[in-house]
């Protein structure tokens, strides 16, 4: 029993959950006060570094959830059983389903992401827009080219659902979660007590680090462990420092 049975579909909700929780927490974080000792960046690199005005950010990110949410539909509605079939699965099911899920993006994202930045021409034309906002926001956590948002995000997507055999119920969880935690990564901000950092390795820090000069080779993981960087090399550990001025910097801690 869930609070949105009978009024609308597992499908419906698995399309359209994701994007109004990623509004929810993005703009939480972006309504959030200024907290400056928290912010892995300055207010004046933020203005100095990224490359793209706020409303084209938002206006990418629409489009990506757009794609996102037609794919979605087509996938659940077609896939799913009649109501009367669909039998939920036993939570510790459930469970490994959803482990199982995170692994199956993890591969994808790790291996289409790492191949973007090896391609020049792929990084030039597609990848490199994302990368356009140096200095990570919340809010921006979606923004990248169409075609690798259809690629990396949608099909990387529909690839975990239907390899974990989950059902459309499990996936607004397992999706509202995935949304939660790749908004998370972006965010700029090393909040104490946050969930995320204390029991994901592959975190906000370990992701600026990526998105930092020095890192543009290193720490392709997406976005839930760093199994595959540390696996095939490309593992960039961090040490957070704080600066003289107020606030932190991830620093990386490899030679």
């Amino acid at each position: 029993m869930v609070f949105w049975e009978g009024y609308v579909s597992d499908e419906v909700m698995g399309t359209f959950a994701p994007i109004v929780v990623y509004w929810l927490y993005a703009g939480f974080y972006q309504l959030l006060p200024s907290l400056d000792k928290y912010r892995l960046h300055t207010k004046e690199e933020d203005k100095e570094k990224n490359l793209v005005p706020f409303g084209a950010v938002v206006k990418g990110v629409l489009l990506q959830q757009l794609v996102q949410a037609i794919v979605a539909l087509f996938l659940l509605t077609t896939t799913s059983n009649t109501p009367e079939a669909t039998v939920q699965p036993s939570i510790p099911k459930q469970v490994f389903q959803i482990i199982a899920a995170m692994l199956v993006m993890d591969t994808w994202q790790y291996f289409v992401h790492r191949y973007m930045h090896q391609n020049k021409f792929l990084y030039r034309h597609i990848h490199s827009q994302h990368h356009r906002l140096v200095v990570p926001y919340a809010i921006g956590a979606l923004y990248n080219h169409p075609l690798e948002g259809l690629l990396l995000d949608t099909v990387g997507g529909a690839i975990s659902f239907l390899a974990s055999g989950m059902t459309s119920r499990t996936a607004v969880t397992f999706f509202c979660f995935a949304v939660v935690k790749t908004v998370d990564d972006h965010c700029g901000l090393w909040l104490p007590g946050n969930i995320f950092h204390l029991f994901f390795q592959n975190n906000t820090a370990y992701h600026d680090i990526h998105h930092q000069l020095q890192g543009l080779k290193y720490n392709y993981s997406q976005p839930f462990f760093p199994l595959w960087d540390m696996l095939l090399g490309t593992y960039m550990p961090f040490t957070l420092v704080k600066r003289p001025e107020g606030g932190l910097e991830a620093r990386p801690a490899k030679d």
